[in-house]
Formats: C-alpha cells, sequence, structure tokens
C-alpha cells in the first residue's frame, strides 16, 4: 500500500501550518485525482491516520469541506472545543488537514465546522474508520493497518463463477443468532457459529446485509452514517477481518450488501456537511429520496465519486470481502423513483434516465475489475432497464450478476395462489423463461420478501399444514433448478413461520419440530445436489443448458424440463407437481434412451413426505412423445419435485434407500465434514 500519510507536515514553529516534506508532486497529483473522480484509495490520504514525527506519535486528520470557514478538531480531551485545535487549509484544494501529537488509538472525535452563515455545526468523519455504537455519534481514531491474514489459498483461486456454482445465504448478523440474555454476538464469536453451519447447509457464499455504521438498528444498514466504519455493533475492524479471514480459510465467499444510492439525515452524517449541498445534489427534487427520508448522492460530482468507488475498492481491499450486492440501483438509475409528479425533475433531454448515475455505475464497475478481475457485482435492479450486465464499452452497466425480481416476483405469485387458481397462472412459470438468459441472474429470495406483511416463505404456501411444507420444498426445488445463481435468505432453510423479526433471532427451536427440521434436512440435501450436479450451474447463463418437457400441462399444474451440463451425461430431468394430487405414470418424452435414477424426491419421508417414491431404476420405451423417440412414465407425489439422471448400469434394480443414492447421501454428510468444497470460489468481471 502507498504510504500518502507522510505527505502532510507542520513548519516549524507554526503549529497550524502544514505543507509537504516530501514528494510534493505526489500532494498534487492525489488531489487532482480525487477532485477528477478518480482518486481510487482516498481513504489512504482522508480521514485519521497514525503517524510518528519527530519521534511523537499521534494522528493525522485531513477531511474534505471546501466551503467551510474554518475547520477543527473536537476531542472529548478539549471538551468538545473544535476551536482548540484548529485544522490548517491546503490551499486552493478544499482539504484541511494537521498532524496532533499525542492522540492515542481509541480517542473520540469530530470535525468543528464553522459554516459561511456563521454556524458551528459538530459532523462525523467521512472517512472514519470506526465510530461509536449508537446511539453514540463520534468517529474513533483506529488503525486498521497489521492484521495478518491467513486466506492467501483462497484469494489465489478466484475465478469466474459463471461456469460455477454459487449458492449464497443472506443473513443479518444482529438476528441470526443471539446470546442467551439477547446480547449480540461479536464478529468473531459469529466466526465460531457460521462457519460450520454454512459448511454443513452446503452455501458456497454468504452476503451479510449493510454492516457499515449507522445510527437506527431497523434500518437494517441501508440509512448510513459512517461509510468506511464497520458497525461497532459487534466489535471492531479488525474483528471484522476475523470473520471475513474464518470463512475464507474454509472456502466460503463473502459479499456485502452495499448502499451508493443514499445516506441517512441525521445531523452528525454527509448531510450539508460543510453547511452545504456538499454530497447531495443541492436541488431537493433530485436530493430527496421521500419514501425513505433519506438523501441520495450527487453523482454529478467527481469528489462524491471518488468517495464512493473508494468505498467499493475499500472493503475488499483492506477487508478482503469478494463482492458487493449494490442495493437500490433502480432508484439511483430512475429520477421518478418511487416520487409523485411535481417531485422529480427530468433530465436534459426530457427524459427519467439519471445519465450521471449511469456514468458513476459504468465507472464503478470498470474500475473495480481492473483491481479486483474475478469480484461479484451484484446489482438489486427491478425495473427492465436493459444490458444492466454487458459491459461497459458495449454500453451495458457493466456489473456482472442482476437479482432476478421478475422471476421472484411471479413466482412468489404463482405460489401463493390457492390450488384452484394455479391453471390460469401457469404463464408465471413458463414466462420467465423467455427472459432468463437476457442478463446474467441471481435468483433472490431476499429479506424483503419475508417482511412487512409479505409472510414467511413458508406460509405463503397454501394449504394445510402439511401442504405448506411439501409446497415449500416443491418450491426450493424448483428455485434451485431453475437457471441462475441462488440466493436464500436466513429462515427460509428450516420453515421460519412468521415473518423475519428485525429485532430478535431466528426461532431456531422450530428444529426441535419434526416438521422444521425435516424441511432443513431437505434443503441441506438439495444444496448439496446442487453443488454436485454440474447441469444445474455448469451452463446457467445460456439457453444451451436449459430444455422445456412439459411447459403447456396447466391443466394439471405440472411442469417439466431438461437442465444440461457441457457433458450429455450431466443432463438432469426435473419434474415438477404444484397440486396436491398424485399424477400417477405421468409420461415425458427423453432424448436419451436408458435407464434413469431418481436422485432426489421431496416427497421422501426423510424429508417429512408421505413416501410416494420410484425406487427403481426407470427404463425409457420407444414410445414417441414430447417430440422425442423415447419416453417413460413415472409417479409425481402431490406437491412435489422428482429429478431424474440416466443411470451407467444396465439391470433393472432397485435404488437403495432415500431419494437419492446411498453413495450420494454419504457424499453429502461426508462434505459437512469437510473444511470447504474446492469449486467454489469467486468470480470474474463483466460477461461479454
Amino acid at each position: 500500500m502507498v504510504n500518502v500519510i507522510s505527505i502532510f507536515w507542520r513548519k516549524e514553529g507554526d503549529p497550524l501550518a502544514i505543507e509537504p516534506l516530501t514528494q510534493p508532486d505526489k500532494l498534487s497529483d492525489l488531489i487532482y485525482l480525487f477532485h477528477e473522480g478518480n482518486l481510487h484509495h482516498s481513504y489512504r490520504m482522508l480521514g485519521a491516520h497514525p503517524e510518528t514525527r519527530d519521534h511523537r506519535q499521534g494522528f493525522r486528520f485531513t477531511v474534505w469541506a471546501p466551503n467551510a470557514v474554518e475547520v477543527g478538531l473536537a476531542l472529548d480531551r478539549n471538551g468538545w472545543q473544535g476551536e482548540k485545535e484548529p485544522l490548517y487549509k491546503i490551499p486552493e484544494s478544499g482539504f484541511w488537514s494537521r498532524f496532533i501529537p499525542g492522540i492515542e488509538e481509541g480517542t473520540l472525535y469530530k470535525f468543528r465546522i464553522l459554516t459561511e452563515d456563521g454556524t458551528e455545526i459538530l459532523k462525523a468523519d467521512p472517512y472514519a474508520f470506526e465510530a461509536e455504537v449508537r446511539p453514540r455519534t463520534a468517529s474513533i481514531t483506529s488503525s486498521i493497518e497489521g492484521y495478518k491474514w491467513n486466506d492467501g489459498a483462497w484469494r489465489r483461486k478466484q475465478r469466474s463463477m459463471y461456469n460455477k456454482p454459487l449458492h449464497i445465504y443472506e443473513m443479518h448478523l444482529g438476528t441470526w443468532k443471539r446470546k442467551g440474555d439477547g446480547s449480540l454476538y461479536s464478529y468473531r464469536e459469529m466466526a465460531d457459529l457460521l462457519v460450520p453451519y454454512l459448511l454443513e447447509m452446503n452455501y458456497t457464499h454468504v452476503e451479510m446485509m449493510p454492516l457499515s455504521e449507522h445510527p437506527y438498528d431497523l434500518s437494517w444498514g441501508y440509512q448510513n452514517t459512517g461509510f468506511y466504519a464497520p458497525t461497532s455493533r459487534y466489535g471492531q475492524p479488525k474483528d471484522l477481518m476475523y470473520l471475513v479471514d474464518t470463512l475464507h480459510q474454509a472456502g466460503i465467499g463473502v459479499l456485502l450488501d452495499w448502499v451508493p444510492a443514499h445516506f441517512a439525515k441525521d445531523a452528525h452524517g454527509l448531510r450539508l456537511f460543510d453547511g452545504t449541498p456538499l454530497f447531495e445534489y443541492a436541488d431537493p427534487m433530485l436530493a430527496e429520496k421521500p419514501g425513505w427520508g433519506t438523501l441520495s448522492f450527487d453523482y454529478s460530482k467527481p469528489e462524491v465519486r471518488s468517495f464512493l468507488i473508494s468505498n467499493a475498492l475499500y472493503w475488499m481491499e483492506m477487508y478482503h470481502f469478494d463482492g458487493l450486492r449494490v442495493d437500490a440501483v433502480t432508484s439511483m438509475l430512475r429520477l421518478d423513483f418511487e416520487k409523485q409528479p411535481g417531485q422529480y425533475r427530468t433530465n436534459d433531454e426530457g427524459g427519467l434516465e439519471n445519465k450521471e448515475a449511469v456514468a458513476f455505475l459504468q465507472q464503478l464497475n470498470t474500475t473495480v475489475f481492473e483491481y479486483y478481475p474475478y469480484a461479484l457485482m451484484m446489482a438489486e435492479e427491478s425495473s427492465a432497464w436493459p444490458m444492466v450486465t454487458m459491459p461497459v464499452d458495449k454500453g451495458g452497466l457493466g456489473f456482472n450478476y442482476k437479482w432476478n425480481m421478475g422471476w421472484m416476483n411471479d413466482t412468489l405469485d404463482y405460489m401463493e395462489s390457492d390450488f384452484h387458481e394455479r391453471a390460469s397462472k401457469h404463464h408465471l412459470l413458463t414466462f420467465p423463461v423467455v427472459y432468463s438468459f437476457s442478463e446474467n441472474y441471481v435468483l433472490p429470495l431476499s429479506h424483503d420478501e419475508v417482511v412487512h406483511g409479505k409472510k414467511s416463505l413458508l406460509n405463503k404456501m397454501p394449504g394445510s399444514y402439511e401442504q405448506k411444507f411439501a409446497g415449500m420444498r416443491a418450491f426450493l426445488g424448483y428455485f434451485m433448478t431453475f437457471p441462475g445463481k441462488k440466493l436464500l435468505f436466513m429462515g427460509g432453510e428450516f420453515g421460519q413461520f412468521i415473518e423475519w423479526k428485525d429485532e430478535d433471532q431466528l426461532d431456531w427451536f422450530l428444529l426441535d419440530y419434526d416438521s422444521h427440521r425435516n424441511l432443513h434436512k431437505f434443503e441441506r440435501e438439495l444444496s448439496e445436489l446442487y453443488v454436485r450436479e454440474k447441469a444445474l450451474w455448469e451452463l446457467d447463463h445460456s439457453f444451451d443448458g436449459y430444455e422445456w418437457i412439459t411447459p403447456d400441462d396447466q391443466g394439471q399444474s405440472v411442469i417439466s424440463y431438461v437442465r444440461k451440463g457441457k457433458k450429455p451425461a450431466d443432463t438432469l430431468l426435473v419434474l415438477i407437481n404444484f397440486q396436491p394430487v398424485k399424477r400417477e405414470r405421468y409420461r415425458i418424452g427423453v432424448m436419451r434412451p436408458g435407464m434413469y435414477t431418481e436422485i432426489l424426491n421431496s416427497d421422501h419421508s426423510d424429508y417429512g413426505g408421505s413416501g410416494i417414491i420410484n425406487d427403481m431404476l426407470i427404463p425409457t420405451e420407444k414410445i414417441p412423445f414430447h417430440g422425442h423417440a423415447n419416453s417413460l412414465e413415472l409417479d409425481l407425489p402431490p406437491l412435489s419435485i422428482v429429478i431424474l439422471k440416466k443411470n451407467t448400469r444396465r439391470k433393472t434394480e432397485p435404488i437403495a434407500e432415500g431419494s437419492a443414492s446411498v453413495k450420494s447421501r454419504k457424499k453429502s454428510e461426508k462434505n459437512t465434514e469437510k473444511k470447504g468444497n474446492s469449486t467454489t470460489k469467486p468470480n470474474r468481471g463483466t460477461k461479454a
């Protein structure tokens, strides 16, 4: 890392003045790049950095406040009277800076800013590496250098994820699990709990909801005040490094939910930082997000772009995150997002696109992939904005993945429908295939779908108690076999029955009940099957990996399709019955004649089902069907998913107990004991 701390120095005999001691051109270059929007590591220069000068230890403080009349350092040791520790203004730069000896790590501070109208305000450091635990709001001097990482093997093995399994467990650290007294686990304590669980459940990655410091718990981290400060709710910065490091050593990728769309209006935050709209748009119609009570960043300002792009790189460089899920992209792109007429302006061409946000996102992705070619950059984009995952040089936004919100909305609409309505909604299962390869998609079953009266995934299912669990198993099977990478929010894997409780831990006690414990087992073995079977991910982003068998059996609410890998032997046949009625001797056409094995059946009694399984090798017959010369028939249990694979054995013989073979069952159990899955690696940049 380039050390730019030494470029600021006090003149002898003048405690306020600062001048470059060495590399004078370096300072001017950095200032120039910051104002051009291209200082990609601005956190190395701004903020509070430990230094030793003239054998005296202290911290050098630097802040961007171009419209301030005075800037000082307000400390607990000076009674928060910032005028007692003034900072020096670097001419024609907008920066204020000063080295102050005697400041130790862990010191509380804010910037005292005198505005043009004579008002004194106290502001937290936008680049602070640590902040007080809410409701306190001061920044904390902190050194984030010196952590000894042990994840080199993981980082060296990073490759493109397009043809790899990607199964993400989305979680909120504060409500996944809590201690007996209701207090929060620390980052370090969480490592001991989380790693074995993710390995047991066969997830390849974990995505953490926003960890930047935020004042209000129930914002879930989406309304930030400290973009460079990991929340102190769970410990100090190096504790978070330890958590990521431990996950990587276990072979688990780590993603961060990142929020460049807006920021909180709290008085100590970025709003009117130097008495003027510095980080936000000056025009309220552009700045205000009325539905959220927050302010949008002004993407036209190069300094704001330096701040945000540096922040994205910061989490990858300093904390080794493998990628970012970029929140609320649609709210950035659309000038009219969730606004009524009279609350927004059009662009200079009369359109509703925020051209400045488009340019920012393109610059963001281009820059991230220059530094981290295999990073995962995932857009939560809920509109039909084109080419989100196309390369920037081809006119796209440059992400390498986009959340498939259309699939999510259509599928949940269908799954929530009563059984007698499903025939009329069959198109909700078939239409998403039409556009499923138009972008590189992640299928999101996220936190947003289990809050605000939407019900939990399990409770969305219609029917009796038993039918809800059967429907949930079929739904999870559909989710895991449909084209696209996977994301499941915590609690869905064992059937959290009520909505996500954002003030308490998950209802882990439900695993004491057979139905939830069996569902949990199904999700574990389904995940193992997903990681094992190349057909479910090797050609995820191409029609070459998918083919309909039965798209039009709306009368029985059955769909069937083929998932393909690069080798014909990897091909899977998937059949799903969305009605609580058994379909006997259901026939489908097959491309390859031979004997087929049922490798998964969600109705198996091990999963809480009724036990209707096809436990013999299933032979094809020379009966033309579905455009193929051969076909086979089998029993489809009610509310179930059945997955078949061509078998190499020639004799018709019973398959060992369970819907999967004993070999795969034992492999699943063995994998939970291993350190990690060597095939699950983070990914390359935008796919052409």
